[in-house]
């Protein structure tokens, strides 16, 4: 890519579109070509909350785009408001460096890491070019290809087991100091309250971080569905097309966001392709949710002439195929058609393999020879000196990364092996 100059806006903006031509999982790479001739940087990082399975695009110095985390840049959101801001001393991948910020309209932040000096016409530039692209990943998260579907769904799935990974490590280790420092072998008690506020505090900020990576993979049914209602509602107010919107309910089980994002996007599609139907005047669209499931009904008063097979249908199909649902379209000659798509809320859990058990920890090993040996959690937290609560947390990793459901499902498969 051509080095844009900022006394030619045109050739900018050109740049910035082809920025904007590039997949989501390209964005941050073509990115930061562009900017590296306004401001040089060793690492770009953009986070997102619209992008639920990869709230954060990366491009630049491995040590930092490899290391930074959730709760780093969620510090860096927080640090600024309506305008870029020089961070002199901030923690970006475990260690303090110059950072300049900015946030955008979509409540997305880009983050220059070692940035050069630059002067205002030049942050004016970056700003722009910043905003556009935000909006443009909005637009493509939206519309994301199964391709993307696909991979965002693993990728959340791999975020929350380092997350819980992350929360059994941490939940030990202070677990453990709390212990210490409650213990009367210590006679200093205002020094030992002192240490058990701090460690305390830090256990709430542990248990914060867990519930932000939760809330960037989650949302709320019902917000959901009203976050359709508004995409739909130009189309409503001003089109010849009548739409009854039925809510799901309040207390639905929340959407993961891949999933979320998918329904709304399927929807549109579907409306848009029975708007170009002459016939059409009346849609219903009905959201429930199963405890399992999203159960979209979309129900028209056309002839009755809808086909799976038509191409803008054929396409929403293969979006609902990749999160493994399904799609299916009941057509009655002269009282209209009806699509039922159903979206899956968990992804299908992997086949048992005994390859699996090299991903646990050394720690994790002890206890699930242990557990295999038929001890309870009091025995093996007994052996291996430390508390109950922490043998559930691993057990619990166990499971999920082994991807048993019982612990007599994990002692026959690690016997087996």
């Amino acid at each position: 890519m051509s080095a844009p100059d900022t006394a030619h806006p045109l050739e900018l903006l050109r740049g910035a579109r082809a920025v904007m031509e590039h997949s989501l999982l390209d964005v941050a790479g073509a990115l930061s070509a562009l900017l590296a001739p306004l401001v040089s940087h060793s690492a770009l990082v953009i986070f997102t909350e619209d992008c639920t399975g990869r709230p954060q695009k990366k491009a630049g110095l491995a040590a930092i785009t490899e290391t930074v985390t959730i709760a780093e840049l969620d510090v860096l959101r927080d640090s600024v408001t309506d305008a870029p801001r020089l961070l002199p001393a901030a923690v970006v991948g475990g260690a303090a460096r110059p950072a300049l910020v900015w946030p955008s309209r979509t409540g997305a932040i880009l983050v220059l890491v070692d940035p050069a000096s630059a002067g205002d016409d030049v942050l004016d530039a970056v700003d722009a070019v910043f905003q556009l692209v935000a909006l443009s990943i909005r637009q493509q998260v939206a519309n994301a290809a199964p391709s993307y579907l696909s991979d965002s769904r693993a990728a959340s799935s791999d975020r929350a087991g380092l997350i819980a990974d992350l929360t059994d490590a941490h939940a030990t280790a202070l677990e453990s100091l709390l212990v210490v420092l409650r213990s009367r072998r210590h006679s200093d008690a205002g020094a030992r309250q002192a240490a058990i506020e701090v460690a305390a505090a830090a256990m709430v900020r542990l248990r914060a971080v867990s519930d932000r990576d939760r809330l960037l993979g989650e949302e709320p049914v019902h917000t959901a569905f009203e976050r359709l209602r508004d995409d739909l509602g130009p189309l409503v107010r001003h089109g010849e097309l009548a739409v009854e919107f039925v809510a799901p309910p309040l207390s639905g089980r929340p959407l993961p966001g891949e999933v979320a994002h998918a329904a709304r996007a399927v929807v549109r599609g579907a409306v848009l392709a029975l708007v170009e139907r002459a016939a059409v005047s009346r849609v219903r669209i009905q959201w429930d949710c199963d405890g399992s499931n999203l159960l979209i009904g979309i129900r028209d008063n056309g002839e009755g002439d809808l086909d799976a097979e038509v191409p803008s249908i054929r396409q929403l199909v293969s979006r609902v195929t990749v999160l493994d649902g399904s799609f299916e379209v009941e057509a009655t000659a002269g009282w209209g058609s009806e699509m039922r798509i159903v979206l899956p809320l968990d992804a299908a859990p992997a086949p048992l393999s005994l390859s699996q058990f090299g991903g646990l920890t050394a720690r994790e090993r002890e206890v699930l020879d242990l557990l295999v040996e038929g001890r309870r959690n009091k025995a093996i937290a007994a052996g291996l000196s430390i508390s109950e609560n922490t043998v559930k947390f691993h057990v619990a990793n166990i499971l999920r990364k082994v991807g048993t459901s019982s612990r007599t499902e994990l002692a026959a498969l690690a016997a087996a092996s």
